[in-house]
């Protein structure tokens, strides 16, 4: 199963940043920042590096593109700047418990929230941006990303506010993702990361953080607690999937995948070498120098491995990639698809089918959002060390907090798994139509039926493999997707998306002849059959209860 299918974004503040930065222009910049004592002016640096890149005009183009946000949050804006303090600031964690595991706030920033209860108090987050306090934190930090890492080290001294900024994590992720591609080191932090690699001789071992006194920003601070709590035990308790141990193909078929109805099968992959193998050891000792997808950049497990060991952040790296078994014949090998599965009507293209089968790893706290599986298939999931938390709702119930666009070929929702738990879980209680959720452990398999919606967050180091497949419960429902007319949007997995359905059709046709004419007739018995109306339903009145006399 494709599990990342989706544009998550964290919810914007109320801003409208084309008409912000319209008007600005490098003179007027000059004038936007008050210099702080014994400093330089908030924007001298800033200034050069937009001259410099022509960045304003990059800048408005981005934002005109930009897609709407879920959400909205309020930035209370204060005038005035404290001093930086060494000493550590209390974590006001909203009643949530931290990993054991988890840093402290680096810089200090606090929720918020706690300025209204710190009398006297004056947020330093706008003082030192100045004027340009007005921007949202989004915006201030979607100018800091077109700056390189030279840029935001200078920047960073220009005043304690922009020090905050220019240290946020997933500006020096862009950076080592960017620059290093696949080839780097992880040391504990992206930025260590960074400037481990482009500057090798560079001791950053003995280099500590700055903390900031009354710095308030709800963004900055969810960024940090949503990649330090724990999963609530509310979050976890509730587990309404069906489970089934051994039964037969024919009864997966009539009361499963007929009905397009999530199951969880236990024991059905107790035959499967990679169950006792798969460890790290083993896989980095088979894999060798190969390297595996990891998000936008490829990486040998070795060093994915020594990433996943040390990372503590929201949105965590995720190994997902669908040419395992071509790059390590014997992972291919060392498991087979179960029973259940074994019709896959997607093989009649040969080379040609769009990439259906994937290796997933990930520490705890990766996943993919909310979001239904690529070009209509149904799917299967096997964990083979770990576990994973699941929520699924049906195709016709789009989960709280999720705005799929009316195409289908976008969908946004928050930044990150734990930012839904923390804001809309509570909202699936009184729901008239519950999701159904599992946590799925090590030699179980889940299927997830098409059209699906679907959220899995692993729960500790987790290993697994899927495969999307195609059988004749659903062919017809896979060729009238691949005929859309934004097909081309849509259908995935593939170069050729325009022409997928008369390729898939022809070679059903070719290899089944007769078999598309047979689901269609099927299909329409079935719905005349749904829309008839027994006896008792002809005479009575559904609504009122009693009988209709309307002879």
């Amino acid at each position: 199963m494709l599990e990342k299918r989706n544009t998550s974004k964290r919810p914007k503040q109320p801003v409208d940043p084309l008409a912000l930065l319209k008007p600005l222009n490098v003179f007027n910049l000059c004038l936007l920042s008050e210099p702080e004592e014994g400093g330089h002016s908030t924007l001298y640096c800033l200034i050069t590096m937009l001259t410099s890149t022509n960045l304003l005009s990059r800048i408005i183009k981005k934002k005109r593109h930009k897609k709407p946000k879920t959400k909205t949050r309020n930035k209370r804006q204060e005038t005035k700047e404290d001093p930086i303090e060494q000493d550590e600031l209390e974590e006001d964690t909203g009643g949530f418990n931290l990993k054991t595991s988890a840093p402290s706030n680096t810089y200090g920033v606090q929720p918020l929230g706690n300025l209204y209860f710190n009398r006297g108090s004056i947020n330093s987050r706008n003082t030192g941006l100045g004027n340009l306090q007005i921007l949202t934190d989004e915006l201030v930090l979607d100018i800091l990303g077109f700056l390189d890492g030279t840029q935001l080290g200078v920047l960073a001294t220009v005043s304690k506010s922009f020090y905050v900024f220019t240290n946020h994590e997933p500006l020096w992720r862009n950076l080592v993702l960017d620059k290093l591609n696949g080839e780097f080191l992880f040391n504990g932090s992206w930025k260590s990361t960074y400037i481990a690699g482009i500057y090798p001789l560079f001791d950053v071992s003995g280099c500590s953080s700055l903390k900031v006194r009354d710095f308030y920003s709800d963004y900055l601070f969810q960024s940090w607690l949503c990649a330090s709590l724990e999963m609530k035990p509310e979050w976890l308790e509730r587990d309404n999937i069906v489970r089934k141990k051994g039964i037969s193909v024919e009864e997966f078929v009539m009361n499963f995948e007929e009905l397009n109805k999530p199951v969880l099968l236990e024991r059905c992959i107790d035959n499967w070498a990679a169950l006792q193998k798969w460890d790290k050891d083993y896989l980095v000792s088979v894999c060798g120098d190969v390297k595996f997808a990891a998000g936008p950049v490829e990486m040998r497990l070795q060093e994915y491995f020594r990433y996943s060991d040390q990372v503590r952040e929201e949105r965590p790296l995720y190994l997902f990639d669908p040419k395992f078994a071509e790059k390590v014949p014997v992972l291919g090998s060392e498991y087979e698809v179960p029973l259940y599965f074994r019709e896959d009507l997607f093989s009649v293209l040969g080379n040609e089918r769009p990439d259906y089968r994937w290796v997933i790893i990930g520490p705890a706290g990766s996943g993919s959002s909310f979001h239904i599986d690529p070009n209509s298939t149904s799917a299967w999931n096997a964990v083979i060390k770990g576990s994973k938390k699941w929520i699924l709702f049906p195709p016709d119930v789009v989960p709280p907090g999720v705005y799929p666009s009316p195409d289908g070929a976008e969908v946004a929702c928050p930044v990150s798994i734990m930012e839904w738990f923390m804001n809309f879980y509570g909202a699936t209680r009184n729901l008239k139509r519950r999701p159904i959720e599992c946590i799925c452990k090590a030699g179980e398999v889940i299927f997830v039926p098409n059209g699906w919606w679907h959220l899995v967050i692993n729960l500790e180091e987790s290993i697994a493999i899927t495969q999307n497949y195609v059988s004749r419960r659903n062919l017809l429902n896979v060729l009238d997707f691949l005929k859309r007319p934004n097909a081309g949007e849509l259908v995935s997995g593939t170069r050729d998306r325009v022409n997928l359905h008369d390729k898939f059709e022809n070679a059903i046709e070719s290899t089944f002849p007769g078999t598309i004419d047979q689901l269609v007739q099927k299909a329409e018995e079935k719905k005349a059959q749904e829309k008839k109306l027994s006896f008792w339903d002809s005479v009575t009145d559904s609504h009122a209860g009693a009988f209709k006399f309307s002879f």
